[in-house]
């Protein structure tokens, strides 16, 4: 899952992205609003985690801006800001949570999960597919209730495509859900990684079904 951190104190901007990454998510981080604002623009991220007090654009006219491009991505407000009137302004332009600083990182972890998971309209942390299950609390793939090995990479692929059973993902989505900033990944990277999850899939009757020219989605067997 890829996030947006908009964070301008370096301390803790480097402390959450460390963090958010060791549970599994690709985390781009932005230290000022206008570079958030421009890759609200050209990146499509599952949740963005946005500070109020930012150089340049502050947080809410980011939001502003993002809202104003009919964009529904998630976005949980993370300020030291506690007066009512901002919790009031930020939630009218189109936040959907709030957190004030200080606060604890499991925290900051579940109502990011919480709020990915509504954006899909999944109900709970364990996503349930045929006889695979995902838990994304604890970032773990069981079938029938056995423990699947998966990489991270593997397990975000199979992740994105669980959260839209029953559409296609274009392999340019998959890739922008692996890859932050900082990471160069090649195209063909997708097309390994689908291999790899397919092989350990296809046995249980779950498959990756490449839809010509517009990606994949997952598909079950039938019984009968």
């Amino acid at each position: 899952m890829r996030i947006l951190l908009v964070e301008d104190d370096p301390t803790l901007g480097n402390a959450l992205s460390r963090s958010l990454r060791q549970s599994g998510y690709v985390v781009d981080w932005a230290v000022h609003g206008q570079a958030a604002d421009l890759a609200l623009r050209d990146q499509i991220y599952e949740a963005v985690v946005l500070d109020l007090g930012l150089p340049k654009i502050d947080g809410f006219e980011v939001l502003r801006r993002l809202r104003g491009r009919k964009l529904a991505t998630p976005v949980i407000i993370l300020t030291a800001r506690d007066a009512l009137e901002d919790r009031i302004k930020g939630l009218d332009l189109g936040a959907d949570d709030y957190l004030i600083k200080p606060f604890k990182l499991p925290e900051l972890e579940a109502r990011l999960r919480a709020l990915i998971r509504r954006s899909h309209a999944v109900s709970s942390s364990a996503i349930h597919y045929g006889p695979l299950t995902l838990d994304t609390k604890d970032r773990m793939v069981a079938v029938d209730s056995e423990p699947l090995a998966l990489s991270s990479r593997e397990l975000n692929v199979l992740e994105t495509l669980l959260l839209r059973a029953g559409r296609v993902v274009s392999k340019e989505g998959l890739l922008e859900a692996l890859c932050g900033w900082d990471e160069d990944v090649g195209s063909n990277a997708i097309e390994v990684y689908v291999h790899r999850l397919r092989k350990k899939l296809e046995p249980h009757g779950i498959n990756i079904r490449t839809v010509r020219g517009l990606g994949y989605m997952l598909d079950r067997q039938q019984n009968g």
